[in-house]
């Protein structure tokens, strides 16, 4: 693994790069032997880089859920980032300046009404503790280069995991529900662009239910020995493939039965 210090310096990459809105080079290339954990490593040192200067933890993202994603990324589970206070934005004006390459996801989020921790967790446990489920979109950004500068080679997912889950922000919109109200896995949404519709998808292209990543989640948290706290946000992972955005662009994301909400990028 990547020696402290290290972890350290490139947690402070990251940092200054979201301040900056200048990209940095690959983690993953400049350091052949990072493995998955050291990006969670470095993570979680920019998280707490983030938490030192007043920032508050609101909830966790779940990333890579679809089966496609992880084949591409060359992994066999989803990743994971946190979601802090400032990332949330109600639905209207989003200000780009806040991001470096914005690119919008369609999601549900579970809002939890008690903690869930174990290793041993199954949906049926993620609904008893899910106070409601709400559509949300998650705003992905590149603090990292998507594509590296020299070779033209796809960041890994040692470089995604590293940049808090390429994580940015959310808006949550539309109706909250109660989990057993609704056939998660049947919940779909139409996502337009500037008026055409860019993307639609269901909610069991996330491993079949949504709430089957945030069990994951809880699980992997585990050994950490953490837990997801009640009055979390936790989004449960995109349904669609992400739509890149700049200042001018006007979204609708319409779920049907859950609501309608619109965001634009200022």
């Amino acid at each position: 693994m990547l020696e402290p210090h290290l972890i350290t310096e490139l947690a402070a990459e990251l940092q200054q790069s979201e301040q900056s809105r200048v990209q940095v080079e690959h983690f993953s290339r400049r350091f052949p032997g990072m493995t998955i954990e050291d990006g969670y490593a470095v993570s979680r040192a920019w998280v707490a880089m983030k938490l030192a200067q007043g920032r508050t933890v609101r909830g966790h993202k779940i990333g890579l859920t679809s089966r496609a994603m992880q084949q591409a990324s060359q992994i066999s589970e989803p990743d994971y980032g946190t979601l802090l206070d400032d990332m949330f934005f109600e639905p209207g004006a989003i200000p780009t300046q806040r991001f470096i390459a914005p690119r919008v996801e369609v999601e549900l989020a579970f809002v939890l009404k008690r903690k869930l921790e174990g290793t041993s967790i199954t949906v049926d446990d993620v609904l008893d503790v899910t106070d409601y489920v709400t559509p949300a979109i998650e705003i992905i950004d590149a603090r990292i280069e998507q594509f590296d500068r020299h070779t033209k080679a796809m960041r890994k997912v040692q470089d995604t995991i590293s940049d808090n889950a390429a994580n940015a922000g959310i808006v949550l919109g539309g109706k909250r529900v109660k989990p057993r109200e609704v056939d998660l896995p049947w919940c779909g949404a139409i996502l337009r662009q500037n008026g055409a519709v860019e993307e639609t998808g269901l909610a069991a292209g996330v491993q079949g239910h949504p709430a089957v990543g945030v069990a994951w989640l809880a699980m992997k948290l585990a050994p950490w020995g953490e837990c997801l706290q009640a009055g979390e946000v936790v989004l449960a992972g995109s349904f669609t493939r992400p739509v890149g955005a700049k200042t001018g662009d006007r979204f609708d994301a319409d779920y049907g039965p859950l609501g309608r909400f619109e965001f634009h990028f200022t």
